[in-house]
């Protein structure tokens, strides 16, 4: 009985894994509604396994349920993601800041590694493309944790970073953007392992202000539709 219980578990968690990077991709688009029966046939799920996973998808504001509208993928208005930069540029570079103060050496050369892991990622996407796994796999999740502010990483590590990470990625597939994200991630590393933590918050704060103004021409340019 355990082990039956362990596989629906664990195909449970491989549903969940697989629908939420094809939201953080775009490959289930914002605002996209969804069915159980599409889903299954399309990712090769089983119904169970898949409810579970929408659920919990659901819990992390990654989508929706509204009555007699069904189940969508959630979206935001251009204004309402212009603000949640405006949001992360002053909370991350807090964090960036204390992360300079507070990560150990270890914590610093682990952090180094895997942005060498992200440069291979890149080269084999040709540069097309900088995608981040969840969780200790992403820059920006390791530099809230560092910070060691327990209330500032629970803000950052909330609903906001799962909703964040769905435009972060369509937006690094900009031409040359993956390489120069990946270069400004490396140059806020460097402050934090000089404990420069003034220069690590101002970093942090220019690389998203960066990335706020690339959003704001796509939106002007109408190439990102929201």
């Amino acid at each position: 009985m355990l082990a039956a219980t362990s596989q629906s578990q664990t195909r449970a968690d491989e549903a969940f894994d697989c629908l939420q990077t094809a939201i953080v991709k775009g490959d289930l688009a914002p605002g996209e509604k969804i069915g159980e029966v599409e889903l299954c046939e399309r990712f090769n799920l089983t119904r169970g396994p898949l409810r579970e996973a929408l659920g919990r998808l659901e819990s992390r504001g990654l989508l929706v349920r509204k009555p007699h509208a069904g189940v969508k993928v959630v979206s935001v208005s251009g204004d309402e993601l212009l603000e949640l930069y405006h949001i992360r540029e002053s909370m991350e570079g807090l964090a960036a800041r204390q992360a300079a103060e507070r990560m150990t050496d270890a914590e610093i050369a682990d952090l180094q590694a895997t942005l060498d892991s992200h440069e291979k990622m890149i080269d084999l996407a040709q540069g097309q493309a900088y995608y981040q796994g969840e969780g200790d796999y992403d820059f920006h999740y390791r530099i809230a944790k560092g910070s060691r502010n327990t209330k500032l990483a629970q803000m950052l590590l909330g609903d906001l970073y799962y909703m964040v990470r769905m435009y972060r990625y369509r937006l690094s597939t900009s031409a040359g953007r993956p390489q120069k994200a990946l270069g400004e991630h490396r140059h806020i590393v460097e402050a934090i392992a000089q404990r420069d933590g003034e220069l690590a918050q101002f970093l942090m704060q220019r690389h998203i202000s960066a990335a706020r103004r690339n959003i704001e021409q796509k939106i002007k340019a109408g190439v990102l539709n929201l």
